[in-house]
């Protein structure tokens, strides 16, 4: 479904290359501060620009049209917009019969029967997140003081010279992967419900929705694999803090006062020039293909703020449920 949440509900819409996408935000509280510039600076933090990110440009201006009067909410759902228009359709018209390896162009000609909307990935285009951006501005307001940050840590599995592994990844034709962590600071004890909408439960689910995502661990991860329970058990000192981190600021599912810290592994951009077999659907026979157009070499580079605003969704999400204790 294109909904998530239980109090503070986010729904989605619209495709790549539609006239829009959006977002409608429901179980905002009133009397929230908003206005069109406190959306700017996590739209451009997503928007292309880096080396390595597609040249793709949109203006990404949020258009409010419901739900903000006079400058604060009103406890109304917000609809929020912005706008499709550097979009060519012709390259994906144009091969819409061989579907891109990677891509869920087969499964989703399969699963809608040939109807769904092919161009640049209709609802399944990473163009959908700058509507999660949007939902993320307004949750980060309702979550303070507690603060969701998001950073890249490594490129194509190194932690230094960057450009070089891009632009080495452009000249061949290729494209790559990244580590992104997350951390949440000043976060309350006890949010969290379990047994299934645990805190790593809930985080997991919606991080999964960014195209891309293909791994997710808390705190040490999969490293504990390797460790002894003295060694990974958090030591609680007489304050009521704990004396490490080891299981991400989390326990049994609930918020324990640490850190909530996360990583998560993002795939290589499906699209890539270097030639690549795949199936002519009517014909039925194998084809080779060439991905062209405008394409990121590497996502990573503009998930942090996709990152921080689902994040932020959740914790918003389990702050209001808390209220209810």
């Amino acid at each position: 479904m294109n909904s998530f949440g239980r109090l503070f509900r986010i729904q989605i819409y619209g495709e790549s290359h539609t006239t829009q996408v959006g977002i409608l935000i429901d179980g905002c509280p009133p009397g929230i501060p908003i206005s069109v510039d406190d959306f700017l600076d996590d739209m451009l933090r997503r928007k292309p620009g880096k080396h390595g990110t597609t040249q793709r440009m949109e203006a990404d201006v949020p258009v409010i049209t419901s739900g903000v009067f006079r400058g604060f909410t009103t406890g109304a759902p917000i609809h929020i917009f912005v706008k499709n228009q550097d979009h060519h359709s012709d390259e994906y018209l144009s091969t819409e019969n061989i579907p891109r390896p990677g891509h869920a162009d087969y499964v989703a000609y399969i699963r809608y029967k040939g109807f769904n909307d092919l161009r640049g990935g209709g609802m399944f285009s990473g163009r959908l997140t700058a509507a999660l951006v949007l939902a993320g501005v307004i949750a980060k307001k309702i979550i303070a003081p507690t603060k969701v940050e998001a950073n890249v840590i490594t490129i194509g599995g190194s932690d230094k010279e960057w450009e070089k592994i891009i632009e080495h990844a452009i000249q061949e034709g290729d494209s790559l992967g990244g580590l992104v962590e997350c951390r949440v600071n000043q976060v309350p004890v006890g949010l969290g419900e379990p047994f299934f909408d645990s805190v790593e439960s809930l985080i997991a689910h919606a991080i999964f929705s960014i195209p891309g995502i293909k791994g997710i661990e808390f705190g040490d991860g999969f490293r504990v694999t390797t460790m002894k329970g003295s060694e990974y058990n958090d030591i609680i000192l007489p304050d009521g803090k704990f004396a490490t981190n080891h299981a991400g600021g989390i326990h049994g599912g609930l918020t324990n006062g640490n850190d909530i810290i996360f990583r998560i592994a993002v795939r290589p951009p499906a699209s890539i020039r270097k030639p690549q077999q795949t199936i002519n659907l009517n014909t039925g026979k194998s084809v080779s293909i060439s991905v062209g157009g405008r394409h990121d070499v590497c996502f990573a580079l503009r998930i942090p703020p996709i990152v921080e605003a689902l994040t932020a969704c959740v914790i918003a999400d389990l702050l209001l449920i808390a209220k209810s204790w």
